[in-house]
């Protein structure tokens, strides 16, 4: 009896410490995540006001360039979403993709390939298995993606802003990216963190997860449920929220693609994003499910992640030698 009430007692410690860590990893985030968004908002302010400045500057000539699209559009809003919604995204993930798996095949120009995260892997890449990773995107974009763009264009239409002849400010657009950017960190985080349980990864997840060093066109290889659910839906779902305009769509969308293509690149590239976060989490699977890594924070599943030199290297470069030589690996001992 006294064991099974002292064991009691340690459970109730324990939840109470966890309780107490959670809550003092809240304060920490709000305390970081307010000062943040004070400097933010000071800095985002400042930086608008020029850049509005020159958009309004410029302004007549993109307004009068979506004019004249509209205008050979015709005005229909379908071909006007298509264009803008699948065309041009689908033209940014290639074209950058295709420069990074002309890397991969040939290991050429060695100005790409010096940043490799995972040194001594896809070098070069397996072409049999970049075959199959191509014809799977293909396949999620033509009959995933494409179809998943119908529901949404009505719902654009409903809201009655996204197909204005008016184009949007540069700093309303600033706000609409940062929403984006929240609901696709909190939809993604869990909805991948759903598909890492043991049954959905088994038949779902594990496709993704085939390429422990992942490549760049790796990112949108996936199963068609997992696309769906954790994929698209996370990036369609604010411009769906805000009742954006195509223009608005179409910058994000693309950014989207390329952002977790840059995250799935392999390669710590100068002045981008870092993608050792993403790259950690295809090397030991069970950390770092995040996009912006709060909610990893948050929920401690970037513990490992924090105590490696993945961590150290995980800045945007703003040099031109690499991290991996900079900041390198700790030599293996000696069994």
């Amino acid at each position: 009896f006294q064991m099974k009430r002292d064991s009691g007692y340690s459970t109730m410690a324990q939840q109470q410490k966890q309780e107490e860590k959670l809550w003092d990893a809240m304060k920490i985030t709000a305390y970081v995540l307010g000062t943040g968004l004070l400097i933010f908002t000071a800095l985002v302010n400042s930086l608008s006001w020029y850049v509005q400045n020159i958009w309004d500057a410029s302004g007549h000539f993109w307004q009068t360039t979506w004019l004249k699209f509209y205008d050979l559009c015709e005005g229909k809003e379908w071909t006007i979403f298509l264009f803008g919604a699948a065309l041009v995204p689908s033209f940014a993930f290639w074209c950058f993709n295709g420069i990074l798996m002309v890397a991969d095949v040939t290991g050429k120009p060695a100005f790409i390939t010096r940043y490799r995260i995972q040194l001594g892997k896809n070098d070069p890449v397996d072409t049999k298995k970049l075959r199959q990773v191509i014809y799977t995107v293909l396949c999620n974009q033509f009959f995933i993606s494409l179809p998943m763009l119908v529901p949404m264009f009505n719902i654009m239409k409903w809201w009655g802003n996204t197909f204005s002849k008016e184009l949007p400010t540069f700093r309303w657009f600033l706000v609409e990216l940062s929403i984006f950017t929240l609901i696709e960190e909190i939809l993604f985080y869990y909805t991948h963190r759903l598909v890492h349980l043991p049954l959905l990864y088994k038949h779902i997840h594990k496709k993704h997860h085939e390429w422990t060093a992942p490549i760049g066109v790796v990112s949108i290889y996936a199963h068609p449920l997992e696309h769906i659910l954790s994929n698209t839906l996370p990036v369609m779902t604010g411009p769906m929220v805000m009742g954006s305009h195509i223009v608005s769509i179409a910058a994000w969308f693309s950014l989207a693609l390329l952002t977790t293509s840059i995250s799935h690149c392999g390669y710590h590239l100068p002045f981008l994003p870092s993608p050792e976060f993403h790259d950690f989490h295809h090397l030991k699977f069970n950390q770092c499910y995040g996009v912006l890594g709060v909610l990893d924070y948050l929920h401690g599943t970037d513990t490992a992640f924090r105590q490696t030199k993945a961590y150290e290297r995980h800045r945007v470069l703003l040099s031109l030698t690499p991290l991996s030589e900079s900041i390198p690996e700790a030599p293996r001992r000696a069994e």
